[in-house]
């Protein structure tokens, strides 16, 4: 069990290392992680590791479930191209499905294929399906017209194809005969399956993990899976890391302090490094986002540290891409997509100029475009975040984003965009500049990030501000409404409230308003230390 900042990959590397020197055989030492970005950090440290024992680079297999579930599946003589985008399909399937259609039918389909493990063929026996069965067995049938396969079906078919191959099986055993699996705490049924059955029967089974970060349900990871892992596998030894040597001592105390509210997490010492200067600033601010944002702009030290704005949606970073951009500081924000950047809005300009009498306001030619009805091209793939985007690449989904906007929502955020122009062509030469200046500042070596606490597991910054921490917005009051079980989501809001504020090396802004705090700020400090005495 690796507590954030304790070393887990530090720790996984050395076991590896170790069982080189010991006299392992390379080729049978697999590694396993759970996104590329991961995957390929490991590698790069696991090469280093075992130069000074004569190893050329790629010796030890380190590999995401999914590149790994496709490696067996072309051993296994299996199709693995093309690889489909399930929203693309979707869409072509049904033009007007909604957002929220969409991400139902995602959801259900990632857990027919991954949580119950079930082939269209199975739940084609049904005499009387469901309508999510119904399109499911449509959706199955659109992979197969294509000759394709989806992101999940990398590890699914991999599993079925080696439970009906022993000699298949027995091949891939061998190169698995020491598996290390990382981030154990995020896989998935099937993909705790594919190791487990890898493993098998000798076990030698290396798993790192944090119960304590378990925070893409969404994904299908269930923080129980790491709590019962023993129940799996008998003689399970469970070692604890338990030095936080990332964070300010104040910043451990108080991620503690909240996470141990938690009924489902194992319990466990975790202590600041022996180094562990810093500062947690507390920022009770009622003001509207751009000005909190710019106000923790002004209080960050200038001493060329990384920096980090981190939230709960993509939506509330908007604010805070604004503010640098208007103060012209570069910034990475790979998921955050400003209104200006969704080139659709130069099909609505170019419709709102041909509707109507031109000496008809800006405002109420864009209103009455609306109410007149309109047809815009699908949104550009490279905007598109959604619920599949990510499964189609060979790096799955890290953070819980929103499909783009609908036609009609779009035009809503462009009329109260367009507020202070006063006709079509200053509006088109402000949206010109605006992506002009956002293509000129979004960089990919920028130290400032604006990211979803989402996004930034595995991720360390100098200077870290969260922002948000409001009731109804952090834990986010929809997840918790939309959950069949609130009381687990809630759980893991919190746990992901922890994963953001264990970011932080050097100082760590905690932003909340005094009138309205989150439960969270509620639950790690006292109403005298955030300033609600007498309230």
């Amino acid at each position: 069990m690796a507590p954030a900042g304790s070393g887990k990959t530090t720790t996984l590397v050395a076991r590896i290392a170790w069982l080189v020197a010991t006299g392992a055989d390379p080729g049978a030492i697999t590694a396993v992680t759970f996104n590329k970005r991961a995957a390929d950090e490991m590698a790069s440290r696991v090469d280093a590791a075992l130069e000074p024992l004569g190893l050329a680079a790629g010796s030890v297999r380190v590999k995401t479930f999914h590149a790994l579930g496709r490696e067996i599946l072309a051993d296994g003589g299996q199709r693995v191209e093309p690889l489909l985008d399930r929203e693309v399909v979707l869409r072509d399937m049904w033009p007007d499905i909604t957002r929220g259609a969409l991400r139902r039918l995602d959801d259900a389909f990632s857990r027919l294929k991954l949580d119950v493990a079930v082939s269209a063929a199975e739940v084609g026996t049904d005499p009387e399906p469901g309508p999510i069965a119904r399109a499911f067995l449509a959706y199955e049938q659109a992979l197969d017209d294509a000759g394709g396969l989806d992101f999940d079906d990398l590890v699914a078919r991999a599993l079925r194809l080696l439970e009906a191959s022993p000699p298949l099986l027995r091949r891939w055993r061998a190169k698995c005969e020491h598996l290390l699996v990382d981030e154990t705490q995020d896989v998935d049924r099937s993909q705790l399956r594919l190791a487990l059955l890898l493993g098998a029967p000798a076990n030698n089974v290396f798993f790192v993990g944090d119960d304590d970060q378990t925070i893409y349900g969404w994904r299908l990871a269930d923080v129980r899976r790491v709590l019962g892992l023993a129940a799996d596998l008998a003689g399970l030894t469970r070692f604890d890391l338990t030095v936080n040597y990332r964070c300010p001592r104040m910043v451990v105390e108080r991620a503690v302090r909240l996470v141990s509210h938690n009924r489902e997490r194992f319990v466990k010492a975790i202590t600041a490094g022996p180094n562990s200067g810093g500062r947690l600033v507390l920022a009770p601010d009622g003001s509207d986002d751009v000005v909190r944002v710019r106000r923790v702009f002004a209080s960050w030290p200038d001493d060329g540290g990384s920096r980090a704005i981190l939230a709960r949606t993509n939506a509330e970073l908007l604010p805070g891409v604004a503010v640098a951009v208007e103060l012209g500081i570069p910034f990475r924000a790979a998921r955050v997509r400003l209104l200006t950047e969704d080139h659709r809005i130069d099909s609505i300009l170019r419709l709102a100029a041909q509707a109507g009498d031109a000496r008809t306001p800006l405002l109420a030619r864009l209103v009455n475009l609306g109410r007149h009805g309109f047809e815009l091209p699908p949104a550009d793939s490279s905007y598109r975040s959604g619920p599949s985007a990510a499964r189609s690449t060979a790096d799955p989904r890290e953070s819980e984003e929103e499909l783009p906007l609908e036609p009609a929502e779009l035009l809503a955020a462009l009329i109260g965009w367009a507020a202070p122009y006063r006709t079509l062509a200053d509006l088109s030469a402000a949206v010109a500049h605006n992506r002009a200046r956002i293509f000129e500042l979004r960089r990919d070596d920028a130290s400032l990030t604006l990211a979803t606490a989402h996004s930034t597991k595995g991720l360390e910054f100098d200077h870290v501000a969260v922002i948000g921490l409001d009731a109804g917005r952090f834990p986010s009051g929809r997840s918790l409404r939309d959950a069949a079980e609130p009381g687990r989501a809630l759980e893991e809001e919190r746990r992901l409230a922890y994963v953001a504020w264990t970011r932080a090396r050097r100082t760590l802004t905690l932003v909340y308003d005094p009138a309205a705090p989150s439960p969270f700020m509620l639950e790690a400090f006292s109403p005298a230390e955030l300033g609600l005495e007498g309230q």
